[in-house]
């Protein structure tokens, strides 16, 4: 794109450099992150386009849309442009988005590997500030048929119940499962309670002839599988 003076706006600049209509022209998947952005702002300040103000608020939290979607609204509303119906309009397009990820998924995915159970439920726990522990339960085919929350807690841990867990698995009449939980703190080095408790829960698998497959920790961008270092 060619370069704009930062106060000229939007509405001055050539058609096919114009966010709206270049994803008109292209299509969405063609826009940048700061493109998109600017798309639902809308408009930027007397000093600065909307696309700048965009670029600007992505460079705050080196152009990671994770950590934007962690941002509340009295940090979105520091940056000159950013009242609090702009602050509130991109906080729920954030919102949106990761709620999307989150939808239940229609055709039943299978898991393969321990890559595959942190992409399935990244989207519900990358975010969280709280811990969660989940249960996946699958079939004879390691199809997913059932994602479960087991319990919640706080920053540092949560309780949970095994009589809870098989309740469920005995009531789907699940083949097999895998344990989730994540670490707010985003370090994914499971603690001794995370092993005590893994080791808990697969004994008591064992003899319902449930078979604990995995137990990935979910810690940001990483992940950690009880599997992958044969702790199962």
């Amino acid at each position: 794109m060619n370069e704009y003076n930062t106060k000229l706006p939007i509405k001055q600049w050539a058609e096919a450099d114009r966010p709206r209509e270049k994803m008109l022209l292209l299509g969405k998947q063609n826009l940048s992150d700061a493109e998109l952005l600017a798309i639902i702002l809308g408009s930027g300040s007397r000093e600065e386009s909307a696309l700048d103000l965009s670029k600007r608020i992505l460079a705050s939290v080196e152009n990671n849309l994770n950590k934007l979607g962690k941002q509340d609204l009295k940090a979105l509303q520091k940056f000159k442009g950013m009242g609090q119906v702009k602050s509130i309009t991109l906080a729920a397009a954030l919102e949106l988005g990761r709620r999307r990820q989150n939808s239940e998924i229609l055709e039943k995915p299978k898991i393969t590997c321990s890559k595959d159970v942190y992409d399935l439920m990244q989207g519900r726990m990358i975010d969280l500030p709280h811990e969660e522990f989940w249960i996946l339960l699958l079939n004879r085919a390691n199809l997913v048929e059932h994602r479960i929350l087991i319990s919640k807690g706080g920053v540092a841990g949560t309780v949970v119940d095994n009589k809870i867990i098989f309740k469920h698995a005995l009531a789907h009449l699940a083949s097999s499962i895998i344990l989730v939980h994540n670490h707010p703190s985003t370090n994914n080095r499971p603690s001794k309670a995370d092993i005590d408790i893994t080791k808990k829960i697969s004994e008591a698998g064992k003899m319902l002839d449930i078979k604990v497959l995995d137990h990935v920790i979910v810690a940001g961008q990483n992940y950690y599988s009880f599997s992958d270092e044969n702790l199962l």
